[in-house]
């Protein structure tokens, strides 16, 4: 090779063709069709993932300090995404045990939101998600997490998920709101409240 390399020395392809039929593992190794709500559950956790990620670079420029939080979120959802993807059905105790999400991170979120929420004017009526690009950005993420709790309910009610990974993102989309409220008087943009159209 014109680097000198091997080819087993090459890092491995990126794509492995094992999906092509429409079925996808779990991490316990359990075949299931694409379709299946666990990996709609999963595709849902990325995307708010990518979505904080955007939010984040936004509020990265305007040099705000929560950015480290929403790093800090970006790997509990990495967590979440292993939790998902570990269906209790087919798990085995190594698995459990790897894969296991507690409540620790829900009670931190819960003090951030009342560490930023007594520093708020106190909300009279509808806002509309805008006020800046970092506010904006975070109210979108905060519609993600809805669309990605909405998924993960019916798999804890099927016993499949940890009840904890559902009261995550809940609590997540909260925080994600006031952060939008937060950052948008941080930037001093005023927040556009709902008018009924004549």
């Amino acid at each position: 090779s014109p680097d000198g390399g091997s080819r087993s020395d090459r890092a491995p392809k990126i794509y492995t063709k094992t999906g092509d039929a429409g079925f996808s593992s779990t991490f316990t190794g359990e075949r299931r069709p694409k379709g299946d709500r666990i990996f709609e559950a999963l595709g849902a956790t990325d995307e708010l993932s990518s979505a904080i990620g955007l939010a984040g670079e936004f509020s990265s420029e305007k040099g705000h300090a929560f950015v480290e939080q929403l790093h800090k979120v970006q790997c509990m959802l990495q967590d979440v995404g292993s939790n998902i993807a570990t269906p209790l059905s087919s798990a085995r105790e190594a698995h459990l045990k790897r894969t296991s999400f507690s409540e620790k991170p829900v009670l931190e979120l819960e003090q951030w939101i009342d560490s930023y929420s007594e520093q708020l004017p106190p909300l009279r009526a509808f806002i509309l998600p805008v006020g800046g690009k970092s506010s904006a950005a975070l109210h979108f993420s905060r519609a993600v997490c809805r669309r990605a709790e909405r998924c993960v309910v019916p798999l804890v009610q099927a016993g499949e998920a940890d009840p904890n990974v559902a009261k995550y993102l809940n609590r997540l989309s909260d925080y994600l709101f006031v952060l939008a409220r937060y950052a948008a008087m941080k930037e001093g943009k005023k927040e556009k409240i709902y008018i009924k159209p004549e």
